[in-house]
């Protein structure tokens, strides 16, 4: 594996190459725009306002790398019913994941994030919708309707975001209410029966008041069949809604914004497959059939969610007062078929379905909520220094509970556990920005966090699995007794400075240059004690990144080319060992470091006045830095680390994962979008527009395996729509991963070669009216 030194001399070259990038474009094509440029007509690039630094600001002149997702580009991606991971891949350094299919999705920025699947466990990639946290994993699954833009931040956000956003944050800003009456239809039917609707409406209610309604449906039939004589004959079907309402107040000197929202998801659970690798390879077994499985046990999720917030703002001439009050709650419960399979053989040439023991689990969260508060403060003077400062509390307590069931018992339950969590945390804030000079600006943020965590298991037993098989129950005191401490509780308590200082020099009036210097954390994680596990506390991790780019646009603003390189630390990352073949933990660990370096890049360009062309690329090399961490490898597949070996020289059961990249981190990622129009007559437009994303091979887990990497995977997209009305109605039909790559893209490793695979083709029509 080629390797780069993090020094000065690496990035002043990257650097110096990404300035050549934006350069040799203009160079190149100066003489054949000196005249079209100028012409009046030609189309340009709307200048982009974001709020990544809590205030609306020109993105080229923001020191930080930024990636936005407009409206049209959201009605493209989300044309196919999918959840929020269909942004994956659609910026730079941005994936998701799921092992819970649509209620669970997991974020990476920069190969930075958490595979973790418990309930009770947080991410270093911090999602806020409508300037809201949502800290749970479940919350952050929320659809993507009625949007006006997303914003993807890579670096740490501690400063003005808070913890747990070390890794950078997805900000996701909904349609605000206006006087004026608007709003839009949207309906599409595709593959499987798929139903596909969105709708919002909006306009003044008085002279003072506004109000937007928006809501969204979908709904598809099962597309895999079940071969086994199960209690499931269908699968991968489901049925969700969600809803907002807003009511805007626009005062003299004060504005009140004020949001209710819910969502409704009813369906199948992630589907696991057992034996979908060939032995000693990552290439699916010859004859897999996407459409079909084999599997005993119950697969079902249901979820439900609501939230409310208040978005105050004061105005005092030279200073604002903001005040933002959030509410949220979820209900969830996820039952699946873990090993993928049907019955129990431990026979070598076990068939598709059939595998060594069976697993079947539940987890749920039957009672949640979250409070959060914010009061900010901030100049308006008009001079050369600006500021904001802040308060911010957070109140989360929810319950998990888990179920684990036999499938070869008819899915008689043997075993539950019931866990009580909160979450307190209180911060304040101060960031400033220093105009040094006309060319030359100074930014800077500081932030200290108190945070206190606590967790209790409330209920257990069980009857299936070690330790207590030999015992008629297995209760709460009994698995108390297997405590070093006889304690089952956990309550850690963290406190953090994270702080930010950046530059942005002027370069002329189309060019940016920035560096930025940022750190962050993620608070404390507790592992409960349960047949597999011991109770277990993970460490707060901390991180450092530098970043340095160029922000430019270029040919009359005809074109635009952002790109950045960057490098991070990660001390004492927290770490999740799933399975394996020594005992089927998942256990948290904590790595003494892991660093990440790469560059990112984010270019558009009207091409010619009919066809706007965008593309986005990072590089992310990432690698874990511990000698001394080992984990346990899977039973059934090829490990390429090397075994750990006790002070005698014989293998351990478990693997060195020094130097390891982390787990769900692709090197390479690149995403295309090319939309070529045609005017017809009477304000009426006949289109294409196709998008595709790459990304190389992962890692499923922290060791390294032949069948446990997923392969590279290219999906494309394409749209062939017609509009009329200049804009207002639309029709189209359209494709998702038209070229039909099935890969799987996350695995199962504690008995066999159990993996999931991606979403597959699907076909519609769309239609779509605005007003």
């Amino acid at each position: 594996m080629t390797t780069y030194s993090a020094t000065p001399a690496f990035a002043r070259r990257a650097l110096a190459a990404a300035i050549a990038v934006a350069m040799l474009p203009a160079a190149a094509l100066a003489q054949d725009t000196a005249g079209s440029a100028s012409d009046s007509d030609a189309k340009t690039l709307d200048t982009l306002m974001v709020t990544a630094q809590r205030k609306v600001e020109n993105a080229q002149e923001v020191p930080m790398s930024i990636t936005a997702i407009n409206p049209e580009q959201l009605d493209v991606l989300g044309s196919g019913g999918g959840d929020v991971r269909f942004l994956s891949g659609r910026v730079p350094s941005l994936n998701i994941e799921s092992s819970f299919g649509r209620a669970f999705p997991r974020f990476y920025i920069r190969g930075y994030g958490n595979t973790d699947f418990r309930l009770n466990t947080s991410q270093p990639v911090s999602l806020v919708y409508d300037d809201v946290v949502q800290e749970n994993p479940i919350l952050k699954g929320f659809p993507v309707f009625d949007l006006e833009q997303v914003e993807v931040l890579r670096g740490p956000q501690g400063s003005l975001f808070g913890r747990n956003s070390p890794a950078g944050v997805v900000k996701f800003d909904s349609v605000r209410p206006s006087q004026e009456l608007n709003g839009y239809g949207k309906l599409g039917y595709g593959s499987d029966d798929m139903i596909n609707f969105e709708g919002a409406i909006g306009g003044g209610l008085s002279e003072r008041w506004s109000a937007r309604a928006s809501a969204m449906f979908q709904r598809r039939d099962d597309w895999v069949e079940n071969t086994y004589p199960g209690p499931n004959d269908g699968l991968e079907g489901y049925d969700e809604s969600a809803g907002r309402v807003q009511f805007l107040y626009e005062g003299d000197g004060f504005e009140a914004l004020f949001n209710a929202h819910a969502r409704h998801l009813n369906g199948t659970a992630r589907l696991f497959r057992a034996n979908i690798f060939k032995p000693g390879t990552n290439d699916l077994v010859d004859g897999f059939d996407p459409d079909k499985v084999s599997i005993d046990g119950l697969n079902h999720s249901e979820l439900d969610s609501h939230g409310a917030s208040a978005r105050l703002r004061w105005d005092f001439g030279d200073y604002s007062l903001h005040s933002i009050t959030g509410y949220e709650s979820v209900e969830t419960y996820s039952r699946g078929d873990i090993d993928g399979g049907f019955g129990a053989s431990f026979l070598p040439d076990s068939g598709p379905g059939e595998i060594p023991f069976a697993s079947e689990t539940a987890d749920g969260i039957p009672d949640h909520s979250q409070w959060t508060q914010e009061f900010r403060i901030e100049s308006n003077t008009g001079t050369a220094f600006d500021w904001q400062a802040g308060l911010f509390y957070f109140r989360e307590a929810y319950d998990v509970e888990s179920f684990s069931y036999d499938s070869l018992a008819g899915g008689a339950q043997d075993g539950y556990q019931r866990i009580r969590q909160t979450n307190d945390s209180w911060a304040v804030f101060t960031a400033g920005t220093w105009e040094v000079t006309p060319d030359f600006q100074l930014r800077a943020g500081l932030r200290y966090t108190w945070d206190e965590k606590k967790l209790t298991v409330r209920d257990y037993w069980n009857t299936g699995f070690v330790p207590c098989v030999l015992l008629e129950k297995c209760t709460l005191a009994q698995l108390a007794a297997q405590e070093p401490d006889g304690d089952l509780s956990a309550a850690p308590k963290d406190n953090k400075l994270s702080w930010d200082l950046s530059g942005t020099w002027r370069l002329s009036d189309d060019v940016n240059l920035y560096a930025r210097v940022a750190t962050g954390y993620r608070g404390s994680s507790i592992q409960s004690a349960g047949a597999f596990n011991a109770k277990s506390v993970a460490d707060p991790e901390t991180s450092t990144s530098f970043d340095a780019g160029i922000k430019a646009d270029l040919w009359d603003r005809r074109a635009r080319l952002n790109a950045s390189v960057f490098y991070y630390e990660v001390k004492d990352q927290q770490l999740t060992a799933v399975g394996g073949s020594t005992g089927n933990a998942n256990i948290l660990l904590n790595a003494k470091k892991s660093v990440g370096q790469g560059f990112e890049l984010d270019f558009q360009a009207w091409l010619t006045d009919n066809l706007l062309v965008t593309l986005g690329s990072s590089y992310n090399d990432t690698e874990i830095k511990d000698s001394d961490l080992s984990v346990a490898g899977c039973a059934a597949c090829t490990v390429t680390n090397d075994p750990e070996l006790d002070e005698e020289g014989q293998p351990t059961g478990n693997y060195l994962i020094n130097g390891n990249p982390l787990p769900q981190a692709p090197k390479w990622s690149h995403n295309l979008t090319a939309r070529w129009g045609l005017p017809l007559a009477a304000g009426s437009e006949f289109y294409v527009y196709t998008d595709w994303a790459y990304r190389s091979e992962v890692n499923f887990f922290l060791y390294e395996s032949e069948e446990f990497t997923g392969k590279p995977l290219l999906e494309g997209g394409l749209r062939l729509g017609y509009n009329w009305g200049h804009g207002r109605y639309d029709v189209a039909v359209y494709g998702r991963n038209i070229l039909d790559k099935v890969e799987a893209v996350g695995g199962i490793d504690f008995n066999n070669l159990t993996g999931f695979i991606n979403e597959p083709r699907l076909v519609g029509v769309e239609f779509k009216a605005s007003f």
